[in-house]
């Protein structure tokens, strides 16, 4: 397998350094970071992806609304998405998979656990 490009989506500085740092286990990984759903649009326009994780909660734009745009473009649609939400917001991980997102996970996240869902989105088992 190539190189594998991550969109990681996330406000928290701390909580993207810490899935930025997860994903960097995955062999040939390049991450891409951005603050809120705006900043995540203009990157994709730019880059291709293999894959975004978002967090929900965000200013400006959050993460439903996120994932609802890249869905509703043909040019992203392929793209697998995980939404990474709070512990215990039921309706933001229901709200998220019906909007076209792929996976969730629960924050505090588990590295084992994400690399997991990569793995299984990517169809991958070369790491």
């Amino acid at each position: 397998m190539g190189e594998v490009r991550f969109l990681v989506v996330e406000d928290s500085p701390t909580m993207r350094q810490l899935i930025t740092f997860s994903l960097k286990r995955i062999p040939n990984s390049k991450i891409v970071e951005a603050s809120d759903g705006v900043d995540a649009l203009k990157k994709l326009k730019d880059e291709h992806f293999d894959l975004i994780l978002s967090d929900i909660n965000m200013p400006l734009m959050d993460g439903l609304k996120l994932v609802s745009m890249i869905r509703s473009n043909p040019a992203y649609q392929s793209i697998p998405i995980i939404i990474v939400t709070t512990e215990g917001s039921e309706n933001d991980r229901e709200k998220g998979l019906a909007l076209g997102a792929d996976a969730y996970l629960s924050k505090p996240i588990q590295t084992n656990e994400l690399l997991k869902v990569v793995k299984g989105l990517l169809k991958t088992e070369s790491f």
